[in-house]
């Protein structure tokens, strides 16, 4: 869990520090979310080899190569690469890791004990979130980056012709110490000793495994329903994390530093939420959250209305609970699923290319209405309604009642 965190909390950052490195060449706003573009494009296309690779070697050595990986594109950036190159780079590491990581979690953990063991595993990826965005924006605060320490490392670093500052070189290289940290706790990581059969090796075999796969999971009753929320989820998560920051700078008048800790709110509120269900609500009534997203969008709309950090930060705190309530127990129906009709490292391809198709969607869209000049706040809000219409047709489609009355019985015991 150490290196996952660590390497998470350092994507996190380096995004914050990018977007400020965007700002200093002063590039256009929907350039930022174009970062989170170019990282997810190895997602959407690798994903019918990924799974393959996941399951043909250990897991461990994938996390660390994988990982290697993610702090060559870090290097990348500040030696002076374009951005867009330097997270498609960062990107294709993180990529193979994520079907690693929660491969080895469903390969090491019993179903009965899968949602609690999401919980945790979502709990800190969150919190490394929360954590990273803090980090970046104070790496990125006017406090650190005109600060004597930032400057006096800034004026012996090699290479301050790399970044639009000497100092955000500083923050860059923090940044990259987090991933050699994450490279040394993988050492420690023990392998499952799982194995599948081989599949074929040539591209045309593994493409046609890979469709056969996805509509394996699809066509599942209980494994399409799951993976329907969590894209629709997920993509909704990318756009609202561009979304929060312009709103921030835009709507609440503040600096790019703070909006990143508005950020840390919405995953403060995802870690409560997954910790609750995490340890209240079993397996078996993971389609009980269904109708939170609803509430979920309502308070996405409220940002129409809120012109002061102090009103956003509960609203924020809200988005993220419920978000983190919905996101857990979907996401371990959805790897139990998966697991059953599936190898670890195919369930988890799968699960990954239609998350990420929907980020890229969904984060072209917002880089288009961006572009088009609409405020942020109505981004969130089109981005709630959506939601909101999303939940209710999925509960209209439903054979059988999820009601909030379900849910509040299932949370309320611990059977």
């Amino acid at each position: 869990m150490a290196t996952q965190f660590l390497s998470s909390l350092a994507d996190n950052a380096l995004l914050i520090v990018a977007i400020a490195h965007l700002h200093h060449l002063g590039s256009p706003l929907w350039w930022a979310p174009l970062l989170k573009f170019a990282f997810t494009l190895s997602y959407v296309f690798l994903a019918p080899f990924i799974g393959a690779l996941a399951d043909a070697v250990c897991k461990r050595s994938l996390m660390a190569w994988m990982n290697g990986l993610k702090l060559l594109g870090a290097l990348a950036l500040l030696y002076g690469v374009h951005p867009m190159l330097a997270f498609a780079l960062v990107g294709l590491g993180a990529s193979a890791y994520a079907p690693a990581k929660y491969g080895l979690l469903t390969e090491s953990v019993p179903p009965a004990a899968l949602v609690a063991a999401n919980g945790w595993v979502e709990s800190a990826v969150v919190l490394s979130v929360l954590l990273g965005t803090v980090l970046g924006g104070l790496l990125v605060a006017p406090l650190w980056l005109q600060s004597s320490a930032a400057a006096g490392a800034g004026a012996l670093w090699p290479l301050s012709a790399g970044a639009s500052s000497a100092a955000l070189n500083v923050s860059m290289a923090i940044v990259i110490v987090l991933y050699a940290l994450s490279a040394l706790c993988n050492l420690r990581i023990v392998p499952s000793g799982a194995s599948y059969p081989v599949r074929g090796r040539r591209p045309a075999q593994m493409l046609a495994d890979f469709r056969h796969a996805n509509a394996l999971l699809w066509r599942d009753r209980s494994g399409g329903l799951s993976l329907t929320v969590t894209t629709v989820f997920w993509g909704l998560g990318a756009m609202l994390q561009f979304a929060v920051l312009l709103w921030a700078v835009q709507a609440l008048g503040l600096g790019l530093d703070q909006a990143a800790y508005l950020q840390g709110v919405v995953a403060l509120g995802v870690v409560g939420g997954a910790v609750l269900v995490a340890s209240r609500l079993r397996l078996r009534h993971a389609t009980a959250v269904l109708p939170l997203g609803q509430f979920m969008g309502a308070f996405m709309v409220s940002a129409l209305f809120i012109s002061d950090w102090r009103a956003a930060v509960p609203v924020l705190l809200a988005v993220g609970a419920l978000g983190g309530m919905m996101v857990v127990p979907m996401n371990a129906l959805l790897q139990h699923r998966g697991h059953r009709l599936l190898t670890a490292g195919q369930s988890i391809a799968v699960q990954g290319f239609n998350e990420n198709l929907s980020i890229l969607v969904l984060l072209g869209l917002y880089a288009g209405l961006i572009a088009l000049e609409l405020p942020a706040q109505h981004v969130m809000a089109l981005a709630g309604l959506g939601l909101i219409l999303f939940i209710g047709g999925t509960l209209w489609r439903r054979s059988r009642r999820t009601g909030l009355k379900a849910l509040s019985g299932h949370l309320l015991r611990r059977d």
